[in-house]
């Protein structure tokens, strides 16, 4: 189903991560295990990457994310996600054009993990270009300060 209204997209300002948190709680792309706070999102803005927010054009409330980092060498799309009671109407469309947008300017590869059973969001990212590897796994240290 696609959406008539605007919902406008803009870049994070200070002030907004405590709606940024709920988005993330309600859509499961987030936690303090992961690091996610308000000097993560500064350090990662200023090394070069964009965290850009959608609003509802009613009342300015935070309805999605799409948080770009910036190592140097590519771009890496995490948190993108669209509030549950806001999804289908095509805002992740929305959202997804201002994010490649913001990668075609930079011009550098972009890449992105998403679950495996996460067939919608699979489906718009395969629509934007994104293929994915199948030959490639997947390993991570969260607690870098626990034992072994």
């Amino acid at each position: 189903m696609e959406n008539d209204t605007h919902y406008p997209i803009r870049d994070y300002r200070h002030g907004d991560f405590p709606q940024l948190d709920q988005l993330w709680k309600e859509t499961g792309m987030g936690g303090p295990e992961r690091g996610d706070n308000e000097e993560t999102i500064d350090r990662c803005n200023q090394m070069g990457g964009k965290l850009l927010v959608m609003t509802n054009p009613a009342n300015g409330k935070i309805i999605g994310s799409s948080w770009l980092t910036f190592d140097g060498r590519r771009i890496f799309l995490h948190h993108f996600g669209i509030k549950p009671e806001y999804q289908n109407r095509g805002l992740g469309k929305q959202l997804a054009n201002a994010t490649l947008q913001f990668i075609r300017e930079k011009g550098y590869q972009v890449k992105l993990e998403v679950h495996k059973d996460n067939h919608i969001a699979k489906r718009l990212y395969e629509k934007s270009g994104f293929f994915a590897f199948t030959d490639y796994d997947i390993y991570m240290i969260r607690d870098t300060k626990g034992s072994r």
